[in-house]
């Protein structure tokens, strides 16, 4: 779980920003939404190999 700690002086709606832009960089709430729901075996196998191709094709 991130953490963030509020600063001398600090608003609310900075660190509310800060908390949120950490949250996004690790991933939090693409693995929340990914797992809100049964994945059958063969389409996660799918979109694991399309993640595979994407990544091969901008590294060429």
């Amino acid at each position: 779980m991130p953490e963030v700690r509020l600063s001398q002086g600090e608003s609310f709606e900075s660190l509310l920003r800060r908390f949120s832009k950490k949250v996004q960089q690790e991933g939090i709430i693409s693995e929340t939404r990914r797992r809100g729901f049964y994945e059958k075996p063969s389409i996660k196998r799918k979109r694991k190999e399309a993640a595979k191709r994407r990544k091969s094709a901008r590294s060429s």
